[in-house]
């Protein structure tokens, strides 16, 4: 099992994350701007630690961050030197209230290249968890939806593929880094979707993939 730490794991979609990475056996740490904050949701999940963000993410197998765009840039600038060796995954979708349902990439091309700006060309960055809705992860139930995995590091792309199944999800490769842009502008779609079929958490599933993961 894999030692992982959740910045942001008070979050709704941190949350989600960590209690299916709990469940499925992993060492998880809860990071949060309060420690204190932290503490809660760690308990609350059975979680193995809580600390600050850039002390959870310290001496880490995998880092995953699930902040509000607004933040990202900050976030990953304080937890830039503490990752070492860790796999970095980036959830960031740059939504832009309120005209949420519209895409609106940001002009470096999407919020993996300013990860990638904000961290360095040497930490292994991948993105992924765009397109699963954080209450439907913050639940004990399938979940009807894949998720894309991307990465120009194809050894750190399957670090996360391979988390997937003990989340009760199914992980896919997406490819480069750079094809991060169509699932950070599928959230502003899927975001319409719910609005307009008054779907609960709409999500995305690739058919007819006969070499892929079984379907959890």
């Amino acid at each position: 099992m894999a030692s992982i730490a959740v910045i942001g794991g008070t979050g709704a979609l941190g949350k989600g994350i960590a209690r299916r990475l709990v469940k499925a056996g992993h060492d998880v740490t809860i990071g949060s701007r309060s420690a204190e904050k932290a503490q809660v949701t760690a308990e609350e999940l059975g979680a193995a630690g809580y600390a600050a963000n850039a002390d959870a993410a310290s001496g880490k197998d995998v880092v995953i961050v699930t902040v509000p765009h607004s933040s990202q840039g900050d976030t990953l600038a304080l937890i830039k030197d503490k990752v070492g060796d860790a796999v970095v995954v980036d959830t960031t979708v740059p939504l832009v209230p309120p005209k949420v349902m519209r895409v609106q990439l940001p002009s470096e091309g999407s919020a993996a290249m300013q990860a990638r700006a904000h961290l360095g060309p040497d930490v292994k960055l991948v993105t992924a968890f765009h397109n699963v809705s954080a209450h439907h992860l913050d639940s004990d139930h399938a979940i009807d939806c894949d998720v894309l995995v991307f990465s120009d590091d194809i050894e750190a792309r399957k670090t996360v593929v391979d988390l997937c199944p003990g989340m009760g999800l199914r992980g896919l490769s997406g490819g480069s880094l750079g094809n991060s842009a169509a699932a950070e502008a599928l959230t502003s779609i899927l975001i319409y979707m719910n609005k307009t079929y008054k779907a609960d958490g709409a999500g995305i599933r690739f058919t007819n993939l006969t070499e892929a993961p079984a379907i959890p």
